[in-house]
């Protein structure tokens, strides 16, 4: 039988618009949907959704998953165009975004806040910035989030990097074992590296980033497309989106079976799963949210400024980082769901 062709200017308008919801990923996209995210507890919405599929099933196509250990990497990634959609931490997504002069990406939506702290030997005397003179504190990578906050950290309490204290950026993989040697004197990580040092390495909280913020929330983790990808493709932008929100609202419902589906990606990605006990800590650390946060992400960007992380203005104004922002899709799904908007 010979196969039979649709005359899409002779369907009804609405039988067209239909048509075109249900197709799959691959009619607005070629090939599978290429996303980064990194085996952290702050990514617990790729954790989960990567685990129980709920992406596939909610874009209706393929996704390519890809690991990184911190945002620095993956912002080469995306700029590259070799990732579509990726949660990452705040400041690389800002620091590639001014880079390319505004052009690289958007972030599109929130994905967590909090889940991070500066971690010391528990034997250790170590009880403010002044004794850690001398000493050499780690942080995930060079230019991340945590180093952000690390070194912005250490300014504020009057040290001199490089003078006074050295920062080593290194995996968090190393960073345990660093700490687990006693090669280093404290490390600024994300969640669950931070009850991993505290519970299977002696370590005790110096401080908790928590406590730094005046609500005690700030982003760790946003989701930031690719704004080539974004632009052309709008439908499957909003669904991934749409499982986003309610990868985070099952989460919120079922934390059991999320904390099992974290494990789960934890074991497969780093060959190890976290004890319950740790596992159930790591989790209260952290809170989801799909709000951005845009207030709080703003004065994060100051600060890696003022650190010398970011272009120069004449490489492109600080004035215009906001444009950063599209949440015309999020807010879109919020008002369907008759959530409060996000800005």
């Amino acid at each position: 039988m010979a196969a039979q062709h649709i005359c899409w200017k002779s369907l009804p308008p609405v039988f067209l618009a239909l048509t075109l919801l249900l197709l799959p990923l691959s009619a607005f996209a070629a090939g599978p949907l290429r996303v980064g995210f990194f085996p952290n507890m702050t990514h617990a919405q790729a954790l989960v959704g990567k685990e129980r599929k709920i992406f596939e099933q909610k874009v209706g196509g393929e996704i390519a998953w890809k690991a990184f250990n911190a945002g620095p990497s993956a912002m080469e990634a995306l700029l590259a165009g070799q990732l579509d959609l990726v949660y990452v931490g705040p400041n690389p997504a800002i620091n590639a975004f001014m880079r390319s002069k505004g052009k690289s990406l958007r972030i599109i939506a929130g994905a967590a806040s909090g889940g991070a702290a500066l971690v010391v030997p528990k034997e250790s005397a170590i009880s403010s910035a002044g004794d850690l003179k001398g000493k050499k504190v780690a942080a995930p990578e060079k230019g991340n989030t945590q180093d952000v906050a690390l070194r912005y950290w250490l300014k504020e309490q009057g040290l001199n990097i490089g003078r006074d204290v050295q920062v080593v950026s290194t995996k968090n993989p190393d960073i345990f074992i660093f700490f687990q040697q006693r090669q280093i004197a404290a490390a600024w990580v994300p969640e669950p590296w931070l009850t991993r040092l505290e519970q299977e390495a002696g370590g005790r909280i110096l401080v908790d980033e928590r406590t730094l913020w005046p609500k005690g929330q700030f982003p760790t983790a946003v989701l930031v497309a690719r704004t080539e990808f974004l632009q052309k493709n709008q439908e499957a932008v909003r669904r991934f989106l749409a499982a986003h929100l309610e990868v985070g609202e099952w989460i919120g419902r079922n934390p059991r079976e999320a904390k099992a589906a974290i494990n789960a990606q934890l074991k497969a990605l780093t060959g190890k799963p976290l004890p319950g006990r740790l596992l159930d800590d790591a989790f209260s650390r952290v809170l989801l949210t799909h709000d951005p946060l845009s207030a709080e992400l703003m004065t994060s960007a100051g600060r890696a400024g003022e650190l010398g992380y970011l272009p120069r203005e004449s490489v492109f104004p600080r004035a215009r980082v906001r444009e950063i922002f599209d949440l015309t899709l999020l807010n879109g799904l919020l008002k369907e769901r008759r959530h409060p908007l996000v800005k």
